[in-house]
């Protein structure tokens, strides 16, 4: 029996989530094209009784620091640098070389590390070519392996590279959890997620999910949650003319989480204003971060 952490770790966009969930075979982490998305560590697990366990971990892109919510997210990136027995240092193969070694570099890891070249389906001439001679040569680099995350394309090889590496142990977690997050928290990204695809600009960054009401009755779930922006214009372009966008928000939503939860649910939203949240450390703390 093989039993380990395996940590993702890679730029803004790179897919890492997207990875997460191929690997899981189950939507574990919220996606979208705009970067930063991730905000947490979202570990989920992949067992396959008798032979292996895998932590994995979805951390937040890479970035600097300009408030104290990216501070937090820096800090998940600092927890899973500290727990891996395994690094998937995961690179856009259309995304710039020098940028991502200097970043793998820097995070200075101790332990094996798979370099995934993703996104190969969308590889222009020779470029999967010219990245695999770029990053086979670093110290840092293992074995590459060649994803389209997205597609699912080269799964299952990747899933045999990792736990290849793994050492030897017992499982950490009973072999039917997928996660040790509480399904509140799967709730407040679906939603997130929802601002994400509806909201151009800025207004997403500025957006957290508080879930005050998590109620399950006998016919259904009873939902309420809070989406907090940090300004009365941004409130304004959220609730819509007539209440419109917020009214997309619950639909889209509402779908994914009765997928996720398997149950019916009523879902009540509400938007408020929290000025500057994002640098408050006890504003952090109640909304999760």
């Amino acid at each position: 029996m093989r039993s380990g952490f395996v940590n993702i770790f890679g730029k803004p966009n790179a897919g890492k989530s997207t990875l997460l969930n191929a690997l899981m075979g189950e939507k574990m982490a919220i996606v979208s094209p705009k970067v930063q998305t991730t905000r947490h560590r979202i570990k989920g697990f992949l067992t396959k009784a008798g032979e292996y366990q895998i932590i994995f971990s979805d951390t937040p892109g890479i970035i600097e620091t300009k408030y104290k919510l990216h501070e937090k997210m820096m800090a998940a990136v600092k927890g899973a640098l500290e727990d891996a027995d395994v690094a998937l240092l995961i690179v856009d193969v259309n995304d710039n070389f020098e940028e991502n070694d200097a970043i793998f570099q820097q995070l200075n890891l101790k332990v094996p590390c798979l370099l995934i070249l993703n996104k190969i389906d969308l590889a222009v001439n020779g470029r999967i070519a010219d990245a695999a001679a770029f990053f086979e040569v670093k110290p840092y680099v293992k074995k590459i392996i060649k994803v389209s995350a997205l597609q699912q394309h080269h799964i299952v090889k990747l899933t045999s590279a990792i736990v290849e590496l793994l050492p030897e142990g017992v499982p950490f977690y009973n072999e039917d959890d997928l996660s040790d997050l509480p399904t509140k928290f799967f709730v407040s990204e679906i939603i997130r997620e929802k601002v994400y695809q509806l909201f151009e600009d800025e207004i997403p960054y500025h957006v957290a999910v508080l879930i005050n009401e998590f109620k399950e009755k006998e016919t259904l779930v009873k939902i309420q949650a809070d989406i907090i922006v940090q300004r009365e214009t941004q409130k304004a372009i959220m609730i819509g003319e007539g209440g419109k966008m917020v009214r997309q928000i619950g639909i889209l939503a509402r779908q994914d989480i009765e997928k996720f939860i398997e149950r019916k649910i009523f879902l009540e939203l509400f938007i408020k204003v929290k000025p500057k949240w994002r640098d408050n450390e006890m504003q952090l703390k109640e909304f999760g971060y």
